[in-house]
């Protein structure tokens, strides 16, 4: 029997979390929730009947469950999927010896314009779907045995349209109950630099920010142990910190770390610091926070500098969906679309334009990205296709939202950059625009010194922000596109430090970079195709280095060619006869009769390539000066087309493109071999389909149907095309240059997962996963 992940690993019973009499203990909040697609009167109210509302697990997406259709609300932004209400409810019991602790619960996200109530007390309202924050449910709970509590959550984005791309809806990310004693660590938590990041030493400082929320002063013992990459104890600070009733303290704690392995892009070394407060030998409170030793700066004349090292930030812009599973996106998946960015030769993130699941950034730190953290996609002023966005929250909500952002994320090493804005359309021309930024820079400098804040600018030369003064504000100057004109700006003003916020995947956006030392780095946009900002029938967004599902596009491949270190080589060809049509990257034309003359491009690093048909020579070529395309033509013939590239004579990379024969089977992979019982664990599992001896068909449209058995769910499936409007929760997908995928998960451990893929015509494929423990 077919099952879906959603349903397979939801909690039907009341949530009992488990806690300790002292000490911080966070549970997940993820299982046993009811959730109805629509509005309900009286649904916060505790006695309200949810017995006939579906039984889930958060993260939870509702919006990709569609279907498509161009009259959704939603609209080109939204990538006409539906809007509207969407309630979620949970009881759970707490033990009476909880009674006397502070409980609160934390949102990861809620999409959007959530209010959540808890045994039917309004608890707050956070119009920003991309907002973390936490709610103080103590006054509010019951205790002991037999006693219901119960949260609901009304998430409401039927005013549309409201954003310019995909946002989701519902609970789309992570929910966690956390309980302290009355003493414990404050809104703001534990900060963490390292103000000196030397190679031979470093300093690391502490603000930690305690909480009285008894009814007597008391002096506190707070007590700091940083652990290096490997484990082992290095430093141990303790201080003494009172705080009065009802108050909030920081104690500032500072240490020193001799030799320490500093983080960097290809050695991302992680320390720890636990935090403890403690009252005698009882233990308060205790945070635990990875973060990195490594010194970043920004320089007028030669761009960015990492531990004294002077490096380009070539970086793509990223959007928060995973196409066929939305918004509510496993980490193995985040983690898969990294690898390919590291392929690409990507280095650093743009979290455009909005902050991401902290677990995001969390894998960032691991795998050595840069990031660059940004806010918002509006201020005021409304944008097309998203008139109904941030736009009308953004006076009375944006130092809230930055400053949950900023506090959330400023312990990550990989942070090296915020943003406020992207192609703001307030008017920055007025005092009012120079007002809005310099607020918005000033709060950030205020929660987090050491980092440099920046905004994409959007056409300068109309906003004249270049000769107005505006520029001259930012920490680091930042623009969308029009690189000449950037380049032009920085010569103009030299003192200015600048960097390409967002930019295109064309040889002359790359040059600018590549041939001005002053260039930090530029943000590609994008790294992946993403849902919505498309004109039906699309329904996303194809201008990434990757599709949806993570196969190349030959932009991608192109900026492989200019971005990675590692040898590499990929042969294209125009797919119309004579040089006409778009680049594929196969050696199977449509009309394999009618095509003979073959425009070819080589996209290599290496210093020469060349080229063989059926193992005759076409000749070498040289890697030119301007790092364009290596070009032949050729007379079309079936077999094989290769290409080696070499360095000094010697072969570093080949490749080969084969034409395909009638379609006979379908083949399976995975992006992992095993899987645990858990959301943030999930696999691609590819079908291709094939000829005889195993050659892509990129012509083949043959529907798949995926069946999932043993300890497997399906959670769904994908193709990639920008134009199709199939659904995702479902087992079936018709495969689009001969390849589909499904998002396969582990139902539980402890023992396989089986997959077919069976088409009309065509010999079956199967694949076996293992299952590990959580």
């Amino acid at each position: 029997m077919l099952r879906y992940a959603t349903i397979a690993l939801a909690v039907l019973t009341a949530c009992s979390p488990a806690f300790a009499a002292t000490g911080r203990v966070t549970t997940s909040f993820d299982a046993g929730w009811r959730f109805l697609k629509a509005d309900a009167k009286g649904a916060e109210q505790p006695g309200f009947k949810d017995a006939s509302w579906r039984a889930l697990s958060v993260p939870h997406d509702w919006s990709i469950e569609g279907p498509y259709d161009q009259a959704n609300p939603t609209g080109r932004g939204g990538g006409y999927l539906p809007a509207g209400v969407g309630w979620y409810r949970k009881q759970f019991t707490l033990p009476q010896d909880e009674a006397g602790r502070r409980v609160r619960v934390e949102f990861d996200g809620v999409m959007a314009n959530s209010e959540v109530w808890v045994n039917g007390h309004l608890l707050g309202k956070r119009p920003y779907g991309y907002a973390s924050f936490t709610y103080d449910l103590t006054p509010y709970l019951k205790f002991g045995k037999g006693q219901l509590n119960v949260i609901a959550v009304r998430a409401d984005n039927s005013v549309q349209p409201a954003s310019r791309y995909y946002t989701g809806a519902g609970i789309y990310r992570h929910v966690r109950l956390v309980s302290t004693a009355p003493v414990h660590f404050g809104e703001e938590g534990v900060y963490v630099t390292t103000p000196q990041a030397g190679a031979a030493n470093a300093s690391v400082r502490i603000a930690a920010d305690i909480r009285n929320d008894s009814r007597a002063a008391g002096d506190y013992s707070v007590v700091t142990t940083v652990y290096d990459p490997e484990g082992k104890a290095v430093s141990t600070i303790e201080s003494q910190q009172h705080v009065e009733p009802g108050k909030s303290a920081t104690a500032t704690q500072t240490g020193d770390v001799a030799s320490p392995a500093r983080w960097s892009i290809d050695q991302p070394k992680l320390y720890k610091a636990v935090t403890v407060i403690r009252n005698g030998d009882t233990v308060l409170d205790e945070q635990v926070n990875n973060f990195g030793i490594r010194e970043a700066k920004f320089e007028a004349d030669t761009g960015f500098w990492l531990n004294g090292v002077n490096l380009k930030i070539k970086g793509a812009c990223i959007h928060h969906d995973a196409g066929a599973l939305g918004a509510a996106v496993p980490l193995a998946i985040w983690e898969y679309r990294f690898q390919r960015l590291k392929e690409a030769g990507v280095n650093a993130l743009r979290t455009s334009h909005n902050p991401v699941a902290p677990e995001v950034l969390d894998l960032a730190d691991r795998m050595g990205f840069l990031v660059m953290d940004e806010t918002f996609d509006t201020w005021t002023a409304a944008k097309q296709h998203g008139e109904q966005g941030y736009n009308r929250f953004w006076s009375d909500w944006w130092a809230t939202d930055t400053r949950s952002m900023v506090i959330r994320d400023r312990n990550h090493p990989s942070i090296i950059l915020y943003s406020v804005g992207n192609e703001i359309h307030d008017d920055l021309d007025s005092p009012e625009g120079f007002k809005k930024y310099k607020q918005q820079q000033d709060l950030i400098h205020q929660l987090d010194p050491g980092r440099p804040v920046t905004m994409a600018l959007f056409r300068p030369a109309n906003s004249k922000v270049y000769l107005n003064g505006f520029a001259d504000m930012m920490d680091i100057v930042g623009q969308n596109y029009r690189e000449d004109e950037l380049v032009a700006a920085h010569k103009a003003h030299p003192q200015w430090k600048v960097i390409g916020t967002e930019n295109a995947h064309l040889l002359p956006a790359w040059l600018a970079m590549r041939d001005n030392p002053f260039m930090a780095g530029q943000f590609i946009w994008i790294g992946f195709d993403y849902l919505g900002e498309a004109d039906w029938p699309a329904i996303s967004f194809d201008k990434g280095l990757f599709d949806r599902i993570g196969n190349w596009h030959p932009r991608g491949m192109q900026r492989q060619s200019w971005w990675s270190e590692k040898p590499m080589v990929h042969v294209l060809r125009h797919a119309d006869n004579g040089g006409a049509g778009a680049l594929v990257a196969d050696w199977t034309p449509n009309d394999i009769d009618g095509y003979d003359d073959a425009r070819l491009e080589v996209y290599s690093n290496a210093d020469e390539v060349e080229l063989f048909l059926n193992g005759q020579s076409l000749g070498t070529k040289a890697k030119p000066a301007d790092d364009s395309p290596r070009q032949w033509k050729t007379t079309f013939a079936r077999g094989v087309l290769r290409a080696v590239a070499r360095n000094h004579g010697q072969v570093v990379a080949t490749e080969e493109l084969r034409t395909a024969g009638a379609p006979a089977k379908i083949e399976l992979s995975s992006t992992k071999p095993a899987l645990a019982p858990t959301f943030d664990d999930a696999a691609y599992v590819t079908a291709r389909v094939v000829d005889a001896d195993g050659v892509t068909v990129p012509q083949a449209i043959t529907p798949i149907t995926f069946t999932v058995g043993g300890k497997g769910v399906l959670a769904a499936v994908d193709n990639g095309s920008f134009t199709s409007h199939e659904p995702y929760l479902t087992n079936r997908c018709v495969a689009a240059n001969g390849l589909c995928a499904a998002v396969v998960k582990a139902a539980a451990a402890g023992g396989k997962i089986t997959i077919q893929a069976s088409g009309t015509g065509l010999a079956a494929g199967s694949l076996t996963l293992d299952t590990i423990a959580k």
